[in-house]
């Protein structure tokens, strides 16, 4: 989990909420979400919970990396 949480117990701010929709957007890891906008990991998973939005990675095979054929 993160250590940063400069933002604990504050109120979203919709300047918060811009970033944090963006980043997701950009397939951006949960780890780094959490740095940026200096809030726990379980603070940008509820949150985005909350809006609806899905922070699992959508570049990502659910079945791990395919094995090159020979």
């Amino acid at each position: 989990m993160s250590s940063s949480t400069k933002n604990a117990n504050k109120p979203w701010t919709a300047a918060d909420i811009a970033m944090l929709k963006q980043l997701i957007a950009q397939n951006t890891p949960t780890r780094i979400i959490a740095l940026k906008l200096g809030r726990t990991e379980a603070a940008i998973y509820a949150k985005a919970s909350e809006l609806g939005l899905s922070v699992k990675p959508t570049n990502q095979s659910p079945y791990g990396p395919r094995k090159a054929k020979k």
